[in-house]
């Protein structure tokens, strides 16, 4: 039976920006603006507006929450890590329906496009098809496609990018009279009904575990899509209004191609209808690839049965594929299309504002492991405002979506108590913050986050390379104590700290006594931060006979088995940068999870050895000089006067069996090893320099 695995990481930044567009343009651009005229008039391009205010506070926490949680099933991941199991399950499978519905939305809008141009052609039997074929193409991975919605969004863009300027050119004035005649309650209330329209942006959040560099990509998408979409929302609607007459716009399932076709004639309608159904494409193709990975990620946590999670030889999840297109065709016989929107509408605000509850819950908890490369600003007022604003927006729907969105709820609860509840063990982050009022807290959670920042990384500004090029090192030749370890580390500390080496020796102690050891694969991270501190230290202990640890591993998620340890990474770092101590025991962490790391550094020769076990090669440079070699003359020159690439460094010099600590008055000698750390850029330069004396 297949097993479970991680999704590839395939996504770049374009294909995420073309991911989030795509499933954004579509029916809330070439069907809605015409049955939202219906309601309010020429004052529809208010109601865009005023859904896509709705929508910032969401996509901003989103971003924060996905960057700290890259993982699939993206707003059910956060709210189930949040707020538990229960508000999970009924945010996992509202989420999945309401992405159903926008689908099949889509394809009822791409149906009435293709009418114009072969209208004996059956719009059901069509959008089935479709359906299918998206879900086939979805079969192949992120990376395939992505790359399908990449050519859907660029040719969409210079089509709607005609469209605008032309049709700014041919505006009527008298088009906008009467602008507010309908009133605000009901321009509020059709905002509810566009507001489809706008949740595309947030659904590449449940792809975010195939993102590659999650903490940069996934925010800058999504704002580079927010943009593009209420530019082009704006600016469409304005054109649609001002060049249409209103009688043609109201309830007109194509109001796009009837505005291009007053603008450039049969031509334009043509060319329009090519670009609507481009866009359709695309949402379906983006939507199905988003809606998959909730079942996946349910089932991951045991809220749904496990075969959800069961992966093609593509690495993509085939049943929930499989679920999803099967769901997507059964709602296109049901319900018509002002009613798809207003119900998948309706249940996104909510959960929209759980977002913005994640994100609070977070925060408060003061997990430490919760580390977002993106903080969403003006925190909590925006989160607050994103919480409440929801509320008034579905009771102006009216009481169908509103009866939906409980129905819903009831219905999700129902399956937790039945099923699901049987088998999960877990709490969310809220119990971290009773925590902090005499409560109880879900310590699987800090483990899990943990294991996250493994996956994630170091960042940019981490200075991970800087920090194991000046550790120490120290060798433990003979039997000893873990305690005895500890000792002669905390003797190390002391002499580069501000502190006693009793300090050092009752933290680490107390650390492994309560279990904040991680220990796995033979080596053991003992860890403290300490106040007053700029800088992180780390010594190295090597002891070639083992040594016995018996800990409780919180930071990799097992109990450790009691085995030899041979190598230990003791990190000391500045207290007010939890997140950055945390990267570095997880990259620490990683490299000893490769199988070949421990006979590696049993094998080495000398304390250099080490550390070119552990440096980066990408940011690392190591090389001998030579004075007969065609590289630069760095020999007989102090290390001041080189001319380095910026931000490279010479770490270690190794000079007849000897380490040599750098300064700026040392001058290097013929036959040096040189390790040079730096950024990729840096070293690739010195890398052709050095040529084949690398």
């Amino acid at each position: 039976m297949q097993k479970s695995k991680r999704l590839k990481k395939e996504l770049s930044l374009f294909k995420v920006y073309a991911l989030a567009t795509g499933a954004t343009l579509s029916s809330g651009f070439f069907l809605l603006p015409g049955l939202a005229a219906g309601a309010v008039g020429p004052a529809v391009i208010v109601s865009y507006l005023i859904a896509a205010l709705h929508l910032i506070p969401a996509v901003f926490c989103m971003a924060e929450l996905s960057t700290a949680m890259p993982r699939a099933g993206g707003l059910y991941y956060f709210v189930d890590r949040s707020m538990g199991p229960l508000m999970g399950t009924i945010g996992g499978l509202g989420t999945w329906c309401a992405l159903i519905l926008k689908t099949a939305f889509a394809l009822i809008g791409m149906g009435a496009y293709v009418g114009l141009l072969l209208p004996d052609l059956p719009v059901v039997p069509l959008a089935v098809a479709l359906a299918v074929l998206f879900g086939w193409i979805n079969l192949f991975g992120a990376k395939k496609t992505g790359g399908f919605q990449v050519v859907l969004v660029v040719g969409l863009l210079g089509i709607l990018g005609w469209f605008m300027g032309e049709g700014t050119m041919h505006l009527q004035k008298d088009h906008f009279s009467n602008f507010f005649g309908a009133g605000f309650d009901s321009i509020y209330a059709t905002s509810g009904l566009v507001y489809i329209s706008y949740v595309g942006l947030t659904n590449i959040a449940s792809v975010s575990e195939e993102v590659k560099n999650p903490e940069r990509n996934l925010p800058l998408g999504m704002f580079l899509a927010l943009a593009t979409a209420i530019v082009i929302y704006g600016l469409g609607t304005i054109v649609m209004v001002g060049v249409l007459p209103l009688e043609a716009l109201m309830n007109n399932l194509t109001p796009v191609s009837a505005t291009a076709e007053i603008l450039a004639g049969r031509t334009g309608a043509i060319v329009l209808t090519v670009a609507a159904v481009l866009a359709f494409f695309s949402v379906s193709n983006a939507a199905i690839l988003s809606a998959s990975r909730y079942p996946l990620a349910m089932s991951r946590d045991h809220l749904l049965p496990r075969y959800f999670r069961f992966l093609s030889k593509h690495r993509t999840p085939k049943v929930a594929i499989y679920a999803t297109v099967g769901a997507i065709i059964f709602c296109l016989t049901v319900l018509d299309a002002t009613k798809i929107a207003k119900l998948a509408s309706a249940f996104q605000l909510l959960l929209f504002g759980l977002s913005c509850l994640a994100v609070i819950i977070m925060r408060e908890s003061r997990i430490e492991s919760y580390d977002p490369g993106y903080r969403s600003p003006l925190y909590p007022w925006m989160q607050i405002a994103g919480m409440v604003a929801p509320i008034f927006l579905i009771a102006e729907m009216g009481w169908l979506p509103s009866l939906f969105t409980v129905g819903l709820v009831a219905a999700a609860t129902a399956w937790y108590f039945n099923y699901a509840s049987k088998h999960v063990v877990r709490d969310g982050a809220i119990y971290h913050y009773f925590a902090r009022l005499g409560e109880r807290r879900f310590e699987g959670l800090d483990r899990e986050l943990r294991g996250i920042l493994k996956e994630k990384g170091l960042r940019a500004e981490d200075p991970f390379d800087v920090v194991i090029a000046r550790a120490d090192f120290l060798e433990m030749p003979g039997e000893c104590s873990f305690e005895q370890v500890i000792e002669a580390a905390s003797d190390i500390l002391a002499q580069r700290l501000p502190a006693a080496s009793g300090l050092f020796r009752e933290s680490f102690l107390q650390g492994t006594r309560v279990g904040a050891t991680p220990v796995s694969h033979g080596a053991a991270l003992p860890h403290m931060r300490m106040p007053d501190l700029h800088w992180p230290v780390m010594v190295f202990v090597r002891a070639p006979n083992g040594v016995i640890v018996d800990v409780d591993d919180e930071f990799l998620g097992d109990h450790a088995s009691v085995e030899p340890v041979h190598a230990f990474f003791f990190l000391v770092s500045p207290e007010e940068n939890p997140g950055q101590h945390l990267r570095l025991l997880a990259q620490i962490a990683g490299e000893v999870d490769d199988d070949e790391f421990m006979p590696r550094w049993l094998r080495a020769r000398d304390e250099h050895d080490i550390k070119e076990l552990l440096l980066r090669h990408e940011r690392t440079l190591f090389v001998r000089l030579k004075a007969e070699s065609k590289a630069p003359d760095f020999a007989g020159r102090a290390i001041k006067d080189l001319d380095m690439p910026e931000g490279c460094l010479i770490a270690i010099i190794r000079r007849a069996g000897d380490i040599v600590i750098p300064r700026g008055s040392t001058v290097l000698r013929d036959g040096d090893h040189l390790t040079i750390i730096g950024e990729p850029e840096g070293i690739q330069v010195l890398h052709e320099q050095f040529g084949h004396d690398r």
